[in-house]
C-alpha cells in the first residue's frame, strides 16, 4: 500500500500543526492584501498591486513617521484601509494644505497617529476621522508587487519610507 503512511492520529497531528504554524505565519508575522482605490496613488495601483505587510509592527509598534500601515477604518470597523503615517504622539499637523483658507493646526494626542493618503482629494483619512488610535494599525507595508511570469524574486519590490525628518539648514 503506497502514499501517506503513518496512524491516523499522527496524520491528524500534522495537519493540526501545520494549521498552527499557517495561523502564527498570517496574525503575527507578515500578510498580504490587495490595494485598490485611488486613494494612494501613486505609491500603489489603483486595482491589482498585491501589499505584503510586517505584523510586527501591529498597534503601531516601530511605526515612523512615513510609513503606510494598514489599518481598521474607525468610521467602518468591518473595513480595512492602507495609509502613510505623517504625524506621531506629539507631533503637529497643518489640518490643510499650506495658504488655505484655514491654517489649523493639530498636536497628534498620545496613542494616535495621523495618516493620510498619498493622493489627497480622493482619500478619506485623519483629516475625515481625526487622529487614528495606533491600537488599530494591523501592520506596516513592506513590499508590493504584481504577480506575472514564473520569476518570483520579480514579483515583489520592497517599499522604502519616501519622507524624511531631514530639516534644511
Amino acid at each position: 500500500m503506497g502514499g501517506f503512511r503513518g496512524h491516523p492520529w499522527r496524520i491528524c497531528l500534522h495537519a493540526f500543526q501545520t494549521l498552527a504554524f499557517g495561523h502564527y505565519l498570517f496574525n503575527y508575522q507578515y500578510s498580504f492584501g490587495w490595494g485598490y482605490g485611488p486613494s494612494m496613488l501613486p505609491t500603489f495601483l489603483v486595482d491589482g498591486d498585491i501589499i505584503i505587510f510586517d505584523r510586527h509592527h501591529r498597534r503601531g509598534r516601530d511605526v515612523r513617521v512615513g510609513d503606510c500601515v494598514a489599518y481598521h477604518i474607525p468610521v467602518s470597523p468591518d473595513e480595512d484601509g492602507v495609509k502613510r503615517v505623517i504625524g506621531m504622539p506629539g507631533d503637529y499637523i497643518l489640518m490643510n494644505s499650506p495658504g488655505a483658507s484655514s491654517d489649523r493646526m493639530l498636536q497628534v494626542p498620545k496613542g494616535h497617529c495621523y495618516i493620510v493618503g498619498d493622493n489627497l482629494p480622493w482619500s478619506r483619512d485623519s483629516r475625515d476621522f481625526g487622529p487614528l488610535p495606533l491600537a488599530l494599525i494591523k501592520g506596516k507595508a513592506i513590499a508590493k508587487g504584481q504577480i506575472s511570469g514564473w520569476h518570483p524574486w520579480k514579483w515583489f519590490k520592497p517599499l522604502e519610507n519616501s519622507l524624511t525628518t531631514d530639516v534644511p539648514s
